[in-house]
């Protein structure tokens, strides 16, 4: 990436983009699921694609991370207020941490229901001991920071409405891919 780019890097907006499209698959098929018959076929299929989307963004989330370490984010011209930038940097903290703690909470979720954690062919060993309590517990975990990704996706995307149709900065713009 240029530092003086008005842009960020191809590689950040793909992802981004990417990611985007893996969240809808992830929230669209939770809602199939329960929308589907305990025991059918639509619902197991729902969740392993709820899954696997899930699993992706994961593995994608350390792509990005190593992306925002090694290149500057571009600057938002005209410059916002500190407070804003401080509650971009908190949300984006909070985005970063629900795309890192959700899945790992349904791998540790599954292991203590004594579920396997599949991944296309390749299983994920459990990383602690069978206690339907705890797999019980920690799905509440889950659950609700799967309902809280709901608002902070609609709010990172409102901010950059905003941004983009009020404030008329480029902070939308420097992820657009053209």
């Amino acid at each position: 990436m240029n530092p003086s780019s008005p842009r960020y890097a191809k590689l950040s907006m793909y992802l981004h983009w990417l990611m985007l499209a893996l969240f809808v698959g992830v929230y669209a098929c939770i809602e199939l699921k329960g929308l589907a018959p305990r025991g059918s076929t639509l619902r197991s299929a729902a969740l392993g694609f709820h899954g696997l989307f899930g699993l992706s963004i994961f593995a994608l989330v350390w792509i990005r991370l190593l992306g925002r370490l090694m290149n500057k984010a571009p600057a938002i011209s005209p410059t916002p207020p500190a407070w804003q930038t401080g509650v971009s940097h908190a949300m984006h903290a909070a985005l970063y941490g629900l795309m890192i703690v959700t899945p790992v909470l349904a791998w540790l979720m599954l292991a203590a229901g004594g579920k396997p954690m599949p991944y296309f062919e390749f299983f994920m060993p459990a990383p602690i001991a069978l206690d339907p309590a705890l797999a019980k517990q920690i799905k509440g975990w889950h659950e609700w920071l799967g309902n809280l990704g709901y608002w902070l996706i609609g709010l990172h995307a409102a901010a950059g409405l905003f941004h983009h149709y009020y404030v008329r900065d480029n902070t939308l713009r420097r992820m657009l891919p053209r």
